[in-house]
């Protein structure tokens, strides 16, 4: 795989690594939008492993594969930051069903259901549903809710992570303990489904077929739990506070 001079063999890398490309394009398929096409994921990641064969230095501690693999991420997310592909619109409802979310919470002291949520919203349940499935893809991290001060923002410095930052790197884990916990207080579908997705590295379909409930039900579940996610991330909460009362009914 290297050159007679020490370095990486272009044409033979590219062709060794280009499957990990498509497999990373496919995995990230499956949580977004249909308008996104994956050939320009594929396309973008390509641009990603061509600059990671440029810049990769032995010596660092990590394999070739795993720099590239950052690198390809990132620049599939660049390529979709560039192109925009949740609107705006929607992003601004699914802020909307955070904030019930949060509200729903501090009041009951529970996870609220989807039928509290579409109620506190003023619409009926099954709009409510066709949002959460219109909102295939929502992330629980957007650029202006993590952009730093300079050039740099969230997810470039954790993609690439070319120079890492003690100080940056316990932040982060700071925020993953966070996240963990906050997973841990997911309803039990929820949760179910996000193990199945980011742990085992199923599709949308296979958990679908796991679960028992369609794919577009596995999409439903997806945007409501990194709903619930961001609201209790971004309001600097780990899990709804329980409270003592009467046991809600049905």
């Amino acid at each position: 795989m290297y050159t007679a001079a020490g370095q990486l063999d272009r044409e033979q890398t590219v062709q060794r690594l280009a499957p990990l490309v498509k497999r990373i394009a496919y995995h990230m398929m499956s949580r977004l939008p249909s308008s996104v096409q994956v050939d320009d994921l594929v396309q973008n990641g390509m641009i990603g492993l061509l600059d990671a064969i440029e810049r990769f230095e032995t010596g660092f501690g990590a394999t070739f594969e795993t720099y590239a693999t950052q690198r390809v991420r990132g620049a599939m997310l660049d390529g979709l930051r560039e192109n925009d592909w949740l609107p705006r619109s929607l992003r601004r409802e699914m802020r909307r069903i955070e904030a019930a979310i949060h509200q729903l919470e501090q009041e009951s002291g529970r996870a609220p259901t989807e039928k509290e949520l579409s109620d506190s919203l003023g619409m009926p349940l099954a709009e409510y549903q066709k949002m959460l499935q219109d909102a295939r893809g929502h992330q629980l991290v957007y650029f202006e809710d993590m952009a730093g001060d300079g050039d740099e923002d969230f997810l470039e410095r954790h993609f690439t992570d070319d120079e890492a930052d003690p100080a940056r790197m316990f932040a982060d884990q700071d925020m993953r303990k966070h996240l963990v916990l906050a997973i841990e207080a997911l309803p039990e579908r929820e949760k179910l489904m996000m193990g199945l997705y980011y742990e085992q590295e199923l599709n949308l379909r296979e958990i679908g077929d796991v679960m028992g409930v369609t794919e577009s039900r596995v999409c439903q579940l997806h945007s409501q739990a990194i709903a619930r996610l961001r609201a209790r991330m971004l309001h600097g909460e780990e899990a709804p506070v329980k409270k003592k009362g009467r046991p809600r009914r049905g």
